[in-house]
């Protein structure tokens, strides 16, 4: 990989310029981590601004059009969706694990086999979530099984 820096113009906009064949898993890697430079998210609790470390959230989980991160002790809202958290959170560290979670695979203590082919996550401070059928290959696959 070649890396260019170049001055800009006075007056024209600071540009980052991806040039690549294809966007393989490495350079998605390393466009999500430029992304989530900022290592905090800002959720809501009780009407408040909460910047919260994404590396403490457990799992993501959408309810009734409403998105909950839920950390070891608390649980807080976020405006964004799922579709937009797991385009902007570090793909090493997060995935999808149904089509109503997100999950931050360093907070797995656990995984057993459920029924149908699907696995269930036992995560940090005693939370359980379903891993469907549709993502046990891509789980497989981070955690190297």
């Amino acid at each position: 990989m070649k890396i260019t820096v170049l001055d800009k113009t006075p007056g024209e906009e600071d540009e980052i310029i991806l040039k690549c064949g294809f966007l393989d898993e490495d350079m998605m890697k390393f466009i999500n981590s430029f992304k989530t430079g900022r290592k905090k998210l800002s959720l809501y609790k009780n009407e408040k601004i909460v910047l919260v470390d994404y590396s403490s959230i457990i799992y993501f989980e959408s309810v009734d059009d409403n998105v909950f991160a839920y950390t070891k002790n608390e649980v807080f809202e976020t405006k964004s969706r799922l579709y937009q958290l797991e385009t902007d959170l570090p793909a090493e560290d997060f995935m999808r694990a149904n089509k109503a979670v997100i999950l931050n695979l360093n907070k797995i203590e656990s995984l057993s086999a459920a029924f149908g082919g699907r696995f269930e996550a036992t995560m940090n401070g005693g939370y359980k979530v379903i891993i469907s059928r549709m993502y046990v290959a891509t789980l497989k696959k981070k955690l190297e099984l």
